[in-house]
């Protein structure tokens, strides 16, 4: 898969017509709308990723999955523990297209390599999952809107057969939702202990240092919070290496742009398009009337800890998952993900983004103000 991209360029023009006499520098700038979905040959693989538990998914899921086998032949990847629905399970008529299916799961299975585009049935939440199951690069993905907000998720399932034949076929807009890099350093101290001569542990106050790092794709935001302590969070907050501010108050939020109307919003930053280089920095109930939201390149890197006369630990999550506590001497540093997330788009980036702040978000929703006739103007 690759997809049609123009960057920014600066070029350097001739007006005049002259070649001895001065030229101008002008600006081009990409066009959202211009990024097109090509493929370098036929799709022959799609993951199709469905909501788990939910009973109103179950028909969406079998008339698809039989529409991708038997008249798309394409070969479909399922999580296993998807099909472990009973109702799927004790469905005889579908099993024989269940027997076609490639299955695997996400905690022991690697399949990176092996899938050309993603189908995505239910919520926002099955395409932060997704882009969960890909550390590196990402598929395209096509997101039907079966759940409850549907803000990422374009596509009507109604017309799915004609839908998914135009994707197959190469005729759609693309967005690259930009991801967040996050890499979490904890500190692990452990006492070095020595056993005397009848087994007894002793214990001599050394401590034994170790660093571990874990890595994380994150497609929404960084959430760091005070947890269940009553005190406030304490956390500084460096942006290339220099410490920018501290945060006290209830929390922060490191966001990508399309992470920009998802919690971000709820705390009053700003709304992104996806299409904007940016990281949102978003202060969570903060202790201060002057801290407000900002925007910084994408280029940046980010880096949090607990300060150093913290009261209490701070606990972080990646996407709403993954939740764990940031202890003294922890560190999380966030950069710009060179592996963004190709979203399928259902006409293109710009109109599909302000069709969902109107229909999901209800932006700018207001009684119109009537019309003041010439009369009334005399009064």
């Amino acid at each position: 898969m690759c997809t049609a991209m123009k960057f920014n360029q600066c070029v350097r023009q001739d007006t005049s017509g002259n070649p001895s006499e001065n030229k101008v520098w002008k600006w081009h700038i990409q066009d959202p709308a211009s990024q097109r979905l090509t493929w370098n040959k036929p799709p022959k693989s799609v993951l199709v990723i469905k909501k788990i538990r939910d009973a109103s998914l179950l028909q969406p899921f079998k008339e698809l999955c039989v529409f991708l086998t038997e008249m798309k032949d394409l070969i479909v990847y399922v999580e296993k523990k998807v099909l472990e629905d009973p109702a799927i399970l004790d469905d005889e008529n579908f099993g024989t297209t269940t027997k076609k299916f490639c299955t695997f799961r996400d905690d022991l299975d690697d399949i990176s390599n092996r899938i050309d585009f993603i189908i995505c049935l239910g919520g926002d939440g099955t395409l932060l999952y997704a882009s969960s199951l890909f550390q590196e690069s990402v598929p395209p993905v096509m997101a039907f809107h079966l759940g409850s907000l549907g803000f990422l998720t374009p596509f009507k399932f109604d017309t799915y057969q004609s839908q998914v034949t135009q994707i197959i076929d190469g005729n759609a807009a693309i967005v690259l939702r930009s991801r967040l890099k996050v890499c979490v350093l904890k500190e692990n101290c452990e006492k070095k202990a020595r056993v005397d001569e009848k087994c007894i542990v002793l214990t001599n106050g050394d401590i034994e240092g170790s660093r571990k790092a874990v890595e994380y794709q994150v497609l929404n935001e960084v959430v760091v919070d005070r947890g269940p302590s009553s005190y406030l969070s304490n956390v500084d907050l460096f942006l290339d290496g220099h410490l920018i501010t501290t945060v006290q108050g209830d929390g922060v939020i490191v966001s990508t742009p399309t992470g920009s109307t998802a919690y971000a919003v709820a705390a009053g930053a700003s709304m992104i398009h996806p299409n904007v280089p940016a990281i949102m920095i978003t202060p969570i109930c903060p202790h201060s009337l002057s801290f407000r939201p900002i925007v910084v390149p994408a280029g940046v890197e980010l880096k949090i800890m607990l300060s150093c006369d913290a009261r209490n630990t701070a606990w972080v999550s990646f996407d709403g998952r993954k939740r764990q506590e940031i202890c003294h001497g922890d560190s999380i540093t966030i950069t710009t993900s060179c592996f963004p997330v190709p979203s399928i788009c259902f006409r293109d980036p710009v109109n599909d983004w302000f069709e969902s702040l109107a229909q999901c978000l209800h932006w700018n929703v207001r009684k119109k103000q009537n019309h003041i006739s010439s009369e009334d103007e005399e009064f």
